[in-house]
Parts: C-alpha cells; structure tokens; sequence
C-alpha cells in the first residue's frame, strides 16, 4: 500500500510549579502539564500518530512511564524515534493535522509559530501541519489538555526521494544542491545507506 494514515491522542492534566511546553514551544504559563517526561501533549500524540501508521506500536512501548531514563525528558526525544521507524518503514511524512483541547492558554496566537516549530522537528514545511485549538466546552475538562493528532504517509518508491528525504537540509539553496546532485547521479544511484539510529536508548539518562 503506498498510503498509511496514522492516529494519535494524548492528554495531560495540569500542574502547579512544572514548565508548560506544548508543540515544542515554551509556554508562559502559571501551570504546566504533569506527566513522567516534559508532558508535551502535542508532540505525544503525533508520535503515537507516526507509530501507528506503521504498526510498530504506541509511545508507551518504546519508552514505559515507569523507567526512570525518561523523567523530565525532551518529547522530541520519543518524535525521534517515532520518525526513525517511518523512514527504516520506507515511508515519508506527507502532512499532519491536530487539534488541541484546552481551557488555557490561547493557542491561537501561538499558532504559527507552534506550527513551524513542529514542521521544523518533523522535517516538513510549515504548510504541511495544522494547528487548531477548541475550548473543552460542556466537557468537564477544564484543568486537562489533550490532543488530537492524524498524520498521512506516503511509500517512498525511489532512491531520489530518500536522498531528499535523509539529507541536511537548512535552506532552499541547500535543497537546490541535492536536487542538481541528483539530476547529475540520476542514472548512477548507488544504494540506500543502512539507517543509523538517531540515539541509543541505553545511553541515555
């Protein structure tokens, strides 16, 4: 199948006293969410999103709330992974979709930048995610941010496209490089490189 669809949920109750960080941002907040790593719920959900596109399982399975490894923990951490097995699936990110539900803070003017802050830790453009964010009205949730997240994939069918895919890529003349570099090489690929995980889970702490 060269199209997988990916459906993530995740929700944090809030805390006194701990740092909000919601998509990667740091918030200015009174509360933060309480969880065992940093309590991301935005980027909690696109990773069980990811996962689940590929059928390699949830968040939870990779990195258990109980290990001490993870306390206080930078979600990127967990999107890391999750993106290491879409690519080792063959598959790359289309776009992504999310919803947040919470009382407070306004999203809304945080949106953009949110926005780019997880297209840039996805490695996608700003235009392939959205963010929207809905009040937890008749809910009963006030004092709880969840998220929704759905993400699309695509079946890379070429060595082209995983050279895009896996370069360095900071800026449009930088994609230029790689794109001349392949119209140069198109006849004379050579194989796709063994993936190297991005980290070792047993070193960190």
């Amino acid at each position: 199948m060269n199209i997988r669809i990916g459906y993530g949920w995740d929700s944090h109750a809030f805390k006194p006293g701990v740092p909000l960080k919601i998509g990667g941002l740091s918030i200015d907040h009174p509360e933060g969410l309480a969880g065992h790593s940093d309590g991301d719920v935005l980027l909690h959900a696109i990773t069980d999103a990811l996962l689940g596109a590929v059928s390699v399982g949830d968040i939870g399975s990779f990195f258990p709330p109980g290990d001490a490894r993870w306390k206080d923990a930078d979600s990127s951490i967990f999107l890391n992974l999750a993106l290491e097995e879409i690519r080792n699936a063959g598959y790359r990110i289309v776009n992504v979709d999310t919803t947040l539900v919470l009382a407070a803070p306004k999203i809304g003017p945080i949106a953009g930048e949110m926005r780019d802050r997880v297209a840039e830790l996805l490695g996608i453009k700003p235009s392939d995610v959205g963010i929207k964010a809905k009040t937890p009205e008749g809910l009963n949730a006030d004092h709880v941010a969840q998220a929704h997240a759905v993400v699309l994939l695509q079946k890379i069918e070429n060595a082209d496209d995983l050279r895009v895919m896996e370069a360095s890529i900071e800026s449009e003349e930088e994609i230029e490089k790689v794109l001349q570099k392949i119209g140069t090489q198109a006849h004379d690929i050579d194989p796709r490189p063994a993936l190297k995980p991005l980290f070792d889970t047993d070193d960190i702490t």
